[in-house]
Parts: structure tokens; sequence; C-alpha cells
């Protein structure tokens, strides 16, 4: 029996993030895309969608490329995808070059006209604020150093910006955890941190 496009895309993703770990707390990285597609389960049914959730990390940081995930996955996904895929600018430090990056996937998310886009948004960036909250809890502030980025202000304004741009998903539980993430996270006194 020939597996659907979904189950495709978790074995190619499983493959391809395979020996990779979360910076954070060192888990097999495939829990993260895993993750995403489950919240977004939580919102929609398209395939496509649920596919290019699970596939969200691959060409950023593993070497696979939109053409192999469009030849695989088709145009849709593939362009999923890539609305999720920052440009590294390996020419530049990764610390310098961090602002200038999240600029640019704001902007992607601000011009995207597929909603399943924001929804890939949202389950990606909500798995990241769960594991900047465990982290933050047992390693407190010092975790700030473990990103190319260690002003915690810096990551406020990102995920603030973003949160700003999925206003249309207030209404789902997502979008009401990730607000509840960044008020926990960022609204403290800066000493705690």
């Amino acid at each position: 029996m020939e597996k659907g496009l979904f189950e495709r895309a978790v074995a190619y993703a499983a493959e391809k993030h395979s020996g990779a770990y979360r910076k954070l707390d060192n888990s097999p990285y495939i829990l993260h895309p895993m993750e995403v597609a489950l919240i977004v389960s939580s919102m929609t049914k398209d395939e496509e969608v649920l596919a290019a959730a699970v596939l969200h990390d691959t060409v950023e940081d593993t070497d696979a490329t939109i053409e192999e995930i469009e030849a695989l996955f088709g145009p849709r996904t593939a362009a999923l995808v890539a609305s999720e895929t920052e440009d590294k600018h390996p020419e530049l430090p990764k610390a310098v070059s961090w602002r200038m990056r999240k600029e640019e996937s704001i902007r992607k998310l601000k011009n995207a006209s597929d909603p399943g886009v924001k929804l890939i948004w949202i389950g990606d960036k909500l798995s990241n604020l769960r594991a900047l909250k465990r982290a933050v809890g047992s390693m407190g502030g010092s975790v700030w150093g473990r990103f190319n980025q260690k002003d915690p202000a810096q990551h406020e304004w990102y995920y603030r910006s973003i949160e700003a741009l999925l206003g249309e998903l207030s209404g789902s539980e997502a979008w009401k955890e990730y607000h509840g993430l960044i008020e926990s996270l960022f609204s403290a006194p800066k000493d705690e941190r």
C-alpha cells in the first residue's frame, strides 16, 4: 500500500534530521517538526499543510533543497516550506545576521497569500516558545547564552512581531497559548530573564 503525502513527509524529515539534536534540550531534532505538525493538525486537516509543517526545517537545516521537496511532495508543499526557510547568509557570522534573517522572515510571513503559511508559522513558533519556556524554567537567564542572539529583548521583538501578523488566528488555542507564553517569558522583570 502506498504511503500518503504526510507519511512520506514524516519519513523524509526523519531521515534528513537523523542524528541532529535541539540546542536547548539536546532532544532528537525530529521531535520539533512532529510537534509542529501536531499543533497545525489542531487547526487543519490539509495534508499539504501538514506535510509542509513536518518538512519546514529540512531545507534550512539539512542538505534538502526546495527543488527536491517540490519533486517529492508537490509545488504547494514546497512553497509552504520555502515560506518558513531562512536565508542563512553564510557569508556573515550568525550573530551578525540574526536580525536581518528575522526581518526577512517576517516580511515573508507578512506577504504570504496561502493561509497554510500562517498555520505552519504558529506551529513552529509555538513549539519553539514551549521549548524556551522549559529551558528558562530549568536554566534561568543563562539560556540566552545558547542562542546566536543573546539579548532577550530581540527575541521578544521577534515573537511579538509574529504574534501581530498572526492576529487572525487569535481565536485558536494555539494562538492563545502562544500569546500566554510570550507574556510569561517576556513580561517578567529583566533580571529574572
